[in-house]
């Protein structure tokens, strides 16, 4: 019962939730997370493709259709990417326009909701609460334009540990996501949520698969080794700052510091785009560093 395996890996997180035979689970996460009562979903091809060349080809983790038509789309995150606001609106625009979302003939009010559920693996938003739901309102008078677009993001590094009969649905679904109860709390934990043990068993059956648990290991490896390629980026970065702040001044040892930092960026293989958003460097600056 002792969870010593990370829920949040991508490749086990589809495994658990995205399997037609264990559906239940997935509806029982859903109405946590958007507090509905949801009996039945669909699941669909999880590739978004382009409609033409120049457009991205994006494959998200699980795509389902409810009961009341409104589509979903739940993403993993392991590893801060520094991109996941436009991120989520890219993947929420194709779920709202494509795979036969508006047929010909059919009128803008047959759109149905689209909604995109962010399970993240680390702190994203300002806010202390591990839950946070975005859509459109005015500034003003917060009146909500429309419920078409639903954007939740649930970080799970927010979550702060609490007695299992003091928790609500979505506060369980997130202590099984952190990994920070004990045998004994998550033996009670799966008593009193009947998905949750589903889970657990799900994990069990995945583990038994060698070549999943090949590929397991092998994204783990990987989130390893984006974390600590950023970690070390950052830390070197800050500290030949700080050594040409003392040098030659504190403007242009910080100047110094956030190139060191692009550097590092570059060999960890970041990105131009994300480098950009984390430095304010132009992409020409970038480009230039990259040679």
């Amino acid at each position: 019962m002792e969870i010593d395996y990370n829920p949040m890996n991508d490749i086990l997180f589809k495994f658990i939730f995205g399997a037609e035979e264990r559906k239940n689970i997935t509806i029982n996460f859903l109405n946590a997370v958007m507090n509905k009562n949801i009996r039945e979903i669909e699941f669909h091809n999880v590739e978004l493709n382009p409609q033409h060349e120049t457009e991205k080809l994006s494959r998200i983790d699980i795509f389902a259709i409810l009961d009341n038509k409104k589509r979903v789309n739940i993403e993993v995150q392991c590893v801060n990417q520094y991109n996941m606001a436009k991120r989520t609106l890219f993947y929420w625009a194709h779920m709202f326009l494509h795979n036969n979302a508006l047929k010909s003939g059919e009128k803008y009010q047959e759109l149905k909701p689209a909604i995109t559920i962010n399970v993240l693996g680390y702190e994203f938003l300002p806010d202390k609460k591990p839950h946070s739901m975005y859509t459109l309102y005015d500034l003003e008078n917060q009146h909500r334009l429309t419920d078409a677009i639903e954007l939740h993001f649930l970080e799970v590094p927010k979550f702060e540990k609490k007695s299992v009969g003091k928790m609500n649905k979505i506060e369980k679904w997130l202590a099984f996501l952190s990994k920070k109860l004990n045998r004994e709390e998550m033996e009670e934990l799966a008593m009193t949520e009947p998905a949750i043990q589903d889970a657990l068993s799900a994990a069990n059956v995945f583990f038994a698969d060698d070549k999943k648990y090949w590929e397991y290991l092998n994204r783990q490896a990987a989130i390893l080794d984006y974390n600590s390629g950023i970690e070390g980026a950052l830390k070197k970065g800050r500290e030949e700052g700080r050594e040409e702040g003392r040098e030659e001044g504190r403007e242009e040892g910080r100047e110094e510091g956030i190139i060191s930092v692009a550097k590092n960026m570059i060999n960890s293989g970041m990105s131009f785009d994300d480098i950009k958003k984390f430095t304010n460097l132009s992409v020409e600056k970038i480009q230039e560093l990259a040679k």
